[in-house]
């Protein structure tokens, strides 16, 4: 992709990017390690070091960062090397789909840690986002390390998989709330730091056969799985059914109640290798407009 860059003052500016907006980015359900600010800009961290997001007329800036640090991590990050408007052109062929990115048009899938990734999710399951943002900066806060502060905030490193593994259960539970979920955390931890399941690994494996190996670690289900195959494992056919994407497909595609299995199988055959994108868009759209909410 060819954009036309500008270094300055400790910051990066895209000139005249298109499918890119902040809000759409960080609230489509994908990541938790994001705050935003006052000025409605977004402060997220990553691989240790911490950017702020905003928009301004059709520039994208990216502030605390240079440009050295911006190829080396953020061009990855925010998957700029992929072209968003060939994706959107194929799946709006779908006509629901059509709708749905327009209202989430600057959408882009996040390329996480994986395993910050799969404690995230572990923590996500039957849980709501306030709770799980709180939960992880707790964990990070108690034991990850300090990175530094962005206005007046202090930013941690997400703990390693050694670390969490010899934490005590009722400790973790206690001091970062993470409910029941705790002795899933240490016990998947262990597995990943013991190399049971290698999740550096799984990125050279097709998605069937690495989503088989992570629904061995506590904790994770089929949609946690799918959610850590798409954000961190570049799995992009994997298609997450959550509350929201089965009342969407529920109230647009199949017009009455369907099963989990039958959603996915939906998705594989129609959106094939485009599912983790469709997923988004059709997740948005459902959440910010509350499709298929039963009304009081």
């Amino acid at each position: 992709m060819n954009y036309d860059i500008v270094e300055k003052d400790n910051k990066i500016i895209i000139k005249d990017i298109k499918d890119f907006e902040p809000k759409h980015i960080f609230e489509c359900g994908q990541a938790f390690r994001w705050y935003v600010e006052e000025d409605e800009s977004y402060t997220a961290i990553h691989k240790g070091k911490i950017i702020n997001v905003k928009r301004n007329g059709r520039d994208i800036i990216f502030l605390n960062t240079n440009m050295a640090d911006f190829n080396d991590v953020w061009y990855e990050y925010f998957d700029l090397g992929r072209d968003y408007g060939k994706i959107k052109e194929e799946l709006s062929k779908d006509p629901i789909l059509k709708e749905a990115i327009k209202f989430g048009e600057g959408i882009r899938i996040l390329n996480q840690e994986p395993f910050e990734t799969t404690i995230s999710f572990i923590i996500s399951a039957n849980n709501q986002i306030p709770r799980i943002k709180r939960s992880i900066e707790l964990i990070t806060q108690h034991y990850g390390k300090s990175v530094g502060s962005y206005k007046d905030k202090e930013y941690f490193t997400f703990p390693d998989p050694e670390t969490l593994a010899n934490v005590d259960y009722e400790e973790l539970e206690r001091d970062s709330r993470v409910g029941y979920r705790a002795k899933y955390i240490v016990e998947t931890s262990n597995m990943i730091k013991n190399k049971e399941v290698d999740l550096d690994e799984l990125y050279k494996l097709p998605t069937d056969k690495a989503k088989e190996i992570l629904l061995k670690l506590p904790g994770v289900g089929p949609k946690v799985a799918n959610c850590i195959l798409l954000f961190s494992l570049n799995k992009n056919d994997a298609f997450p059914v959550d509350t929201w994407v089965k009342r969407v497909m529920e109230s647009l595609y199949f017009k009455e109640g369907a099963s989990i299995k039958r959603i996915s199988q939906y998705a594989e055959e129609n959106f094939g290798s485009l599912g983790g994108f469709a997923q988004q868009y059709l997740f948005y759209y459902a959440r910010e407009l509350g499709i298929g909410k039963k009304q009081p």
